[in-house]
């Protein structure tokens, strides 16, 4: 008999752990395994889906990007200004933060390429930088009353009765979709596997090494600006303490996904189930009612633990 391929282990090993939680919670408690108890757990984390799409290239590639969190913050926080204060639409205003993420994300990856500096210090960096930026804006809170925002965001797609699903939501799984094509059927995906498995082996087979580096930055910067947007239409507010955390949700989402952190193996679709056992960890303690939310983080790390330890096993049969 044919054994499966061993690169989808960690993979199948993310889904079963999924479905493990999901079949736990149904016998657990009534309701649990709902149509729109599901549907919640995109609505609820679909700018984490977006902003894990981006950290998962950034991790193949080898590098890890700490300033998305602070990059959504921002652009909540340039949203609400331009609405609210300079009275712009959301088709005025969405364009202008995605551009401004974008550049932010290909600033980066500039830097990192033409200096050859660290990517965890030049994001981390870039995470105080757009953070800051929040407070030139603001302090406080700004509440989105422009009627764009507040009519994508109390629009609802009825998929059956019972069962609706959020413009944010299919949002993400657009950009999920967007995701898988770029990593298995482009030139840019195939140079961002071969960088992370080995960047001076992708030199000499003549990769355009330095330009995919700036890109990969460049699409996490688009990313977390169009999480930025999802979480603006999610929240109606803007605030420069949103999404604080978010970058080390993104990471544990990859690496639980089934993303190695030394780069080269994993799979972008492996992140939707990453997330969406994020999401039913915490889903998991709002029906219990019992449990503190801390005992999420407890949870997360604990799988982290384990898919860290599970990596390495993985590595080492290589």
């Amino acid at each position: 008999m044919k054994l499966p391929d061993s690169r989808f282990l960690p993979l199948a090993g993310t889904i079963a752990v999924f479905l493990l939680i999901e079949v736990f919670g149904a016998v657990m408690y009534r309701g649990f395994f709902s149509p729109q108890v599901f549907l919640n757990l995109l609505i609820d984390n679909g700018f984490l889906l977006i902003v894990g799409v981006g950290m998962t290239f950034v991790i193949l590639s080898g590098g890890i990007d700490l300033s998305v969190g602070s990059v959504i913050a921002l652009t909540t926080m340039m949203s609400s200004a331009l609405a609210e204060h300079r009275h712009w639409s959301a088709w005025q205003a969405i364009p202008l933060v995605l551009a401004v993420g974008t550049v932010f994300g290909a600033a980066q990856g500039w830097l990192i390429q033409r200096f050859r500096l660290q990517p965890f210090i030049v994001t981390l960096a870039g995470m105080f930088l757009a953070r800051g930026l929040c407070y030139l804006i603001s302090v406080d809170s700004i509440t989105i009353t422009e009627t764009g925002y507040v009519g994508i965001s109390e629009t609802r797609f009825q998929l059956f009765e019972g069962a609706s699903i959020s413009v944010g939501a299919l949002v993400a799984l657009l950009m999920l979709a967007v995701g898988i094509w770029l990593a298995h059927a482009t030139e840019f995906g195939r140079t961002v596997y071969a960088i992370g498995g080995s960047e001076a082996s992708a030199l000499l087979m003549g990769l355009p090494v330095k330009r995919t580096t700036v890109l990969v930055y460049t699409l996490s910067g688009f990313c977390s600006a169009l999480a930025g947007v999802v979480f603006t239409f999610y929240m109606l507010s803007g605030y420069a303490l949103h999404a604080v955390g978010a970058e080390l949700d993104a990471i544990a989402a990859v690496v639980i996904g089934g993303t190695l952190l030394s780069g080269g193996t994993g799979y972008v679709f492996g992140t939707l189930f990453g997330v969406l056992i994020l999401g039913s960890i915490q889903t998991l303690i709002a029906f219990d009612g019992s449990l503190s939310s801390w005992w999420t983080r407890i949870v997360i790390g604990a799988l982290l633990f384990l898919f860290c330890l599970l990596q390495r096993a993985f590595e080492r049969r290589h």
